[in-house]
């Protein structure tokens, strides 16, 4: 499958593309996942966005980077969801390699990565080099692992 990829700071998404990332995250984070929770938290208006795209213009896959000192003491990623209309076909693994990809160009090849992974995704962030840090939590009832990829 082909996607299109944006990359943009929250200051240059347009209104069309913060709708698309908020009905993104709401479907699959709140109705699918049934955990309502408070997902604006302040946090994107600091973060980078990666944005999947079909050919068709269609937001199939997101998640954000955010800069040391926002989340974690590292650059972290998070949000990171993609589209029932896609999913198992490997758009994820293509989220995941483009937003490394972005880290590093943005802030450099030797910048470590942590993120919350919800638990059941561990082998998956795994298989980019991320280890877990045995900080197991449950975050809005959902099982959560605190995970480094440590480049230093």
């Amino acid at each position: 499958m082909t996607i299109h990829w944006k990359y943009k700071a929250f200051q240059e998404l347009t209104l069309e593309e913060l709708y698309s990332i908020i009905k993104l995250r709401l479907e699959i984070f709140v109705v699918e996942q049934n955990c309502p929770y408070q997902d604006a938290d302040d946090k994107d208006m600091k973060a980078h966005h990666l944005m999947g795209y079909t050919q068709s213009g269609v937001l199939v896959c997101y998640c954000r980077i955010l800069p040391q000192g926002v989340s974690y003491a590292e650059v972290s990623i998070g949000r990171v969801v993609s589209s029932s209309l896609v999913r198992g076909s490997g758009v994820g693994k293509l989220l995941m390699t483009e937003a490394l990809k972005m880290i590093e160009k943005q802030f450099g090849i030797t910048t470590s990565v942590r993120i919350s992974a919800q638990s059941y995704l561990i082998k998956f962030y795994e298989s980019f080099g991320f280890k877990t840090t045995g900080k197991e939590y449950l975050e809005d009832d959902i099982p959560h692992t605190e995970m480094l990829l440590s480049k230093n």
